[in-house]
């Protein structure tokens, strides 16, 4: 199954508008508003692999009159290191009300180092190797905005090799 994530940037206040057009669009899995370089992230998943996430990117999400400017990764057919089995679960323990995707520059080569070394975080719920500007795409969830925090500042931020990385808050007023 291929998948990717598109980041974009649109008109002030048009969000929620957006978020919702891009939740009935088949194919994307997600979107959510964030706080950051971007107001919108989407994943976007389709079993007709590469053509078929052209095809909504393209062929739907660009032409969103709202939409000024889109980023797309593509994920690198990567191994599953993530359970979704745990996320299910804390979602319906109610203990992830906080959210955010961190997009990370990885030194040279080390990008599925990187990936693995995630895989041992409990808070990181999926992370993918992405082509594009970035090289790993992963998601946060914790109990709150404050564990959210020491996560991305004390754990992510820490592992080696990784250059740089930018957080995505996702405002959940908006999803």
């Amino acid at each position: 199954m291929a998948k990717a994530y598109v980041l974009m940037n649109c008109d002030l206040g048009a969000e929620k508008n957006i978020i919702s057009a891009l939740n009935a669009i088949d194919g994307v899995t997600e979107s959510h508003g964030t706080f950051g370089l971007y107001d919108i992230l989407a994943k976007v998943e389709s079993d007709d692999d590469e053509a078929g996430i052209q095809r909504i990117v393209t062929g739907t999400i660009r032409k969103m009159p709202e939409i000024h400017s889109t980023m797309t990764l593509t994920r690198s057919e990567c191994e599953e290191l993530f359970k979704p089995a745990d996320k299910l679960v804390n979602v319906m323990l109610g203990k992830n009300s906080s959210q955010a995707y961190v997009v990370i520059h990885a030194e040279k080569g080390e990008e599925y180092e990187v990936l693995r070394n995630l895989s041992h975080i409990p808070e990181v719920k999926e992370a993918d190797v992405v082509f594009g500007f970035y090289d790993v795409l992963c998601k946060i969830e914790s109990q709150d905005y404050e564990s959210l925090e020491t996560v991305i500042t004390k754990a992510i931020r820490a592992l080696p090799h990784i250059k740089t990385s930018m957080t995505l808050n996702i405002i959940s007023e908006q999803d």
